[in-house]
């Protein structure tokens, strides 16, 4: 199993468009980049390979990295910054499964597999496939297994996919806040590559309007907000799970510049071998 990580940031990427923040500055002289939330997945044995969430940034990823195109892709959740991208598939692409889970959504009407079907009707290559959380599937070689988590107010999955041949497994948070449900951790648990949302550190809580949620007994927030992990929690969600390797994705440009490049978050490009 070949991982890819194509996108790193959180909905504006890093370095966010028109900002000159100390961060936006520092990602630019670098040269290195966290664009939308995307992750390659490659079976070599099989010569199949999987996408994860299709950012807005997929055409210019896929020029970067260069990695094989996908045979199938997974959609964790509605939000523009890990679907809007599926529209790159046009004239590119010939046939793409999307799996997708089936449940529906109290605030949309909808599953995230009818959304994808609605919004991306006229896709003549893209194949819909409704999928049951906690439920695995067969794709590109590999069990694949949506896991319910916490990101209100929409519906929203991790991943856990797994090689049934070598052993691998690389586990995705998603979108989520620390409150990942018992059943989905116990899916999510053992990974040799735990790629966990972390969108700031537990520091810039109090900056939020609402601040932030489950918290430690030292007071420190493992939630940012309502919807995302800070890097402490995403953390402490890692030990629990007992992640053999951890990388920090899903990141805002509010990292305080001395941190925002120190391990283990992460930045596009990373490659893994599990």
């Amino acid at each position: 199993m070949r991982v890819t990580l194509l996108g790193t940031g959180d909905t504006t990427g890093t370095p966010t468009v028109g900002c000159r923040c100390e961060t936006c500055e520092a990602a630019r002289e670098r040269g290195v980049e966290r664009t939308r939330f995307s992750v390659h997945v490659e079976n070599e044995r099989a010569g199949e390979s999987l996408l994860v969430d299709a950012s807005p940034d997929l055409r210019y990823q896929f020029l970067r990295d260069e990695p094989p195109l996908p045979d199938a892709a997974v959609v964790t959740h509605v939000h523009f910054d890990h679907l809007d991208g599926l529209g790159n598939v046009f004239r590119v692409l010939e046939d793409l499964e999307v799996y997708a889970a089936d449940e529906i959504d109290p605030e949309t009407g909808q599953s995230v597999a009818d959304t994808v079907a609605s919004d991306y009707y006229y896709l003549d290559a893209v194949t819909v496939r409704p999928t049951t959380p906690l439920e695995p599937v067969r794709v590109c070689g590999f069990d694949v297994t949506l896991v319910p988590v916490d990101h209100p107010p929409l519906v929203c999955y991790g991943l856990a996919i797994e090689d049934p041949e070598t052993g691998a497994k690389l586990s995705l948070s998603g979108d989520t806040s620390y409150a990942v449900p018992e059943r989905s951790r116990e899916v999510l648990a053992d990974p040799d590559l735990f790629l966990a949302d972390a969108i700031v550190p537990a520091s810039l809580a109090d900056y939020h309007p609402i601040g932030g949620r489950h918290e430690t007994s030292e007071g420190v927030a493992r939630t940012f907000g309502t919807k995302h992990m800070t890097r402490e929690g995403a953390l402490e969600l890692a030990d629990e799970l007992n992640a053999t390797r951890t990388r920090l994705v899903h990141a805002a440009h509010f990292y305080p510049v001395e941190e925002a490049f120190e391990e283990p978050l992460a930045v596009d490009g990373e490659t893994y071998s599990l």
